[in-house]
């Protein structure tokens, strides 16, 4: 079966829905509100000139803890507000710490999604603490995931027994410093965000291989913003791994290493290419190229047509051109997408 799987940060998806979890409209409240409808309809034309089978949606709107608001019935609002209701569901995982929620759209004409998460204590649910040895001390420190991962299983329309792969999307812990600290207190919170970094991108590789060791023929996928690139800074030099690394697999297990639908990045004056987002250098001042959303694939799922949609390249393809403006302005990521065939 032929999909179209892609992955969309969002920015702040919350900001596009009144406290209700109402829509915001082009046409109707404050200029503010209406601002945040025309980037809701940008959001849209992203989606629609994709067409993607599945979409995986980070930093979606939020889930209030007494169920009386939910990023997937938000999600499913927005869907019927741009005409997608009939197209496509919403599914979300467990609730994260904060505001911003993971979540997913599906075709219901193509496949069926099942939030289906690890519920066995011995085998580190997502949404509890665990162990990991990021200090290479041999004593493992304590971890959470502040956005817990959204497990997903893929099933075929018509037999929703029939798995077909499972899905891991995530949004890891932020290097970002956003204080106002000395350069001894900026390093020490590099290499602790660094470290966390690390610690849940361990905890992922770990679910992955434990569906692998019970089942060595499952397919795989995982998604999402890691806030992480392979081979692309200091601490990755320092450290001699990055997140997609990790996630990547351990060459010891040849067989579970999963492969990056994208070529690896190179480097340029403005920064690395393929580039999916970008940040701005808090000493030079400059903004600067990175990928740091990526989806990753288990080694018996073949894939081609495999992007981003930035419309800046020289090389971007007309349907991204076309909806230039869309991609700027929706988010200050841009989507990847891949064809795959599960």
């Amino acid at each position: 079966m032929k999909i179209r799987f892609a992955v969309y940060n969002m920015e702040w998806m919350k900001n596009l829905f009144y406290r209700d979890g109402t829509p915001k409209r082009s046409d109707q409240g404050s200029k503010d509100d209406r601002e945040d409808g025309v980037r809701s309809e940008q959001l849209a034309t992203v989606v629609r000139t994709i067409k993607p089978d599945i979409l995986c949606i980070v930093e979606g709107p939020d889930t209030l803890k007494n169920g009386s608001k939910t990023a997937s019935g938000q999600l499913q609002s927005w869907c019927e507000l741009h005409s997608f209701a009939d197209e496509y569901r919403s599914i979300q995982g467990l609730i994260s710490g904060g505001q911003q929620e993971l979540c997913a759209l599906y075709r219901t004409s193509k496949i069926k999604l099942i939030h289906d998460p690890e519920k066995n204590a011995k085998k580190n649910p997502f949404d509890q603490p665990f162990l990991v040895d990021t200090l290479e001390s041999l004593i493992k420190e304590q971890y959470k995931h502040y956005r817990p991962p959204l497990e997903l299983s893929v099933r075929k329309k018509n037999s929703p027994n029939d798995e077909i792969a499972r899905i891991i999307v995530a949004h890891t812990k932020s290097k970002g410093i956003f204080d106002s600290v000395d350069l001894a207190r900026y390093e020490q919170l590099s290499e602790r965000n660094r470290r966390k970094l690390f610690a849940e991108c361990c905890s992922i590789r770990q679910r992955c291989n434990q569906w692998l060791s019970d089942k060595p023929n499952q397919k795989i996928i995982v998604c999402g913003d890691f806030n992480d690139g392979f081979g692309l800074d200091y601490y990755e030099s320092r450290f001699s791994k990055s997140a997609v690394d990790i996630l990547l697999g351990d060459v010891r297990s040849p067989e579970f290493i999963f492969k990056h639908v994208l070529p690896k990045p190179k480097l340029n004056k403005y920064g690395w290419s393929p580039s999916s987002s970008r940040y701005k250098d808090r000493i030079t001042g400059d903004y600067f190229n990175v990928l740091i959303d990526h989806i990753l694939v288990s080694q018996n799922i073949p894939y081609e047509n495999a992007m981003v949609w930035n419309p800046y390249p020289d090389n971007a393809s007309d349907n991204v051109k076309a909806i230039k403006k869309n991609l700027v302005d929706a988010s200050d990521h841009f989507p990847v997408s891949v064809d795959l065939t599960l």
